[in-house]
């Protein structure tokens, strides 16, 4: 039995919590070398992000923003694309989001405000990636290198537009003004008390349909069967009459608006302001999502829930244990990314001559 040969269920679900547990217990190793229990910081973990409602609120929250950013990352993978701009056109996206609401969050009532701020956030990260997608379809221009350039460009044009621009006269802090509470996205602690004053919005409730509809149109739709094909063999894809071209281009444009949208999540769910570097490394994130969850939905869904769960219960552990530092969790989720990306068929050998034997 080859790699390849391997029941779905053991690439699916055995490989990835095999490859995941290595990352913890070499993350284990750390916390025991930094003088800590490895054991006692896990239930401190799991009981700041998990088993305290609070705690699981912001999980969520953080979540929330992984789901979009591993399904951008997804999308492009399904053709064959390692797009690694999200976190550029995630940025993007926010400055779509907060033109529209500055323009018209004085005058346009919050039911039509939200859904035209949140179209604009899709159609700017849309934007962003179609010219990678268009010279990888074109010219032939790896996606990984240009879209690893446009993420700085993004960062540099970002940081001119807001300095220049979007500071409001007389303040220092390199943000835009506060967006008008109209726009503020509804948070679930008004439907669940139990949450507390956690920033958890509707766009978790949103980036659940966007896994139901990713789901549906990946394996359900001839369209989700073209893109795999692409992703898959471009030469045979081509010979059945599938576009290549085409197929990239979409589906980068797509990959950019998930990107885009999940801005929507930090800035109308929390801080209600455009700020400098607001995607704080959401966009690579995405990558190890994408990667751990198989671009299935489920798997997108536990791996985000995962990270999210890794951020907030690394503050509090952080801070309860001085010895762990925040950057720790930093160095944990590039384990993850190392076994679940680069490494994810290392125990690949030994589990198909195990399942042989039986």
């Amino acid at each position: 039995m080859t790699n390849s040969e391997l029941p779905r269920w053991a690439t699916a679900i055995a490989l990835p919590l095999l490859n995941l547990l290595s990352a913890l217990l070499v993350a284990a190793l750390v916390i025991y070398l930094l003088g800590e229990s490895p054991i006692e910081s896990l239930g401190i973990l799991v009981n700041s992000a998990v088993l305290n409602p609070e705690g699981l609120g912001y999980t969520l929250f953080y979540a929330a923003t992984f789901i979009f950013t591993g399904l951008s990352v997804s999308i492009a993978m399904q053709a064959g694309l390692f797009n690694i701009g999200s976190e550029g056109q995630m940025y993007v996206g926010g400055l779509g989001l907060t033109l529209v609401l500055l323009m018209l969050d004085s005058s346009v009532p919050g039911w039509l405000l939200i859904p035209l701020a949140i179209i604009g956030s899709a159609v700017f990260g849309a934007a962003w990636a179609y010219l990678p997608g268009y010279l990888q379809a074109k010219r032939g221009s790896h996606i990984v290198v240009t879209t690893i350039m446009f993420n700085f460009i993004a960062a540099s044009l970002m940081n001119f537009l807001i300095v220049t621009y979007l500071i409001p006269t007389g303040q220092q802090n390199p943000a835009s003004r506060v967006f008008a509470e109209a726009s503020w996205l509804p948070t679930l602690n008004k439907i669940f008390p139990i949450l507390g004053e956690t920033p958890l919005n509707i766009s978790f409730i949103l980036a659940l349909i966007a896994l139901a509809i990713y789901g549906i149109a990946v394996w359900r739709s001839a369209w989700g069967y073209q893109l795999r094909a692409t992703g898959l063999n471009q030469h045979a894809a081509h010979y059945a009459g599938i576009s290549i071209t085409k197929t990239i281009i979409v589906a980068m444009l797509i990959s950019g608006a998930l990107a885009g949208l999940a801005s929507v999540n930090s800035l109308m769910g929390s801080t209600h302001y455009l700020n400098l570097n607001f995607p704080a490394g959401a966009g690579f994130i995405g990558i190890a999502i994408a990667l751990m969850g198989r671009q299935n939905p489920v798997g997108i869904l536990l791996s985000s829930i995962l990270f999210g769960a890794l951020i907030q219960g690394g503050f509090d552990l952080s801070l309860e244990k001085p010895n762990i530092p925040t950057e720790t969790f930093i160095f944990i989720q590039g384990l993850i990314i190392l076994f679940c990306g680069a490494m994810e068929n290392l125990y690949a050998p030994a589990l198909a001559r195990l399942l042989k034997r039986n």
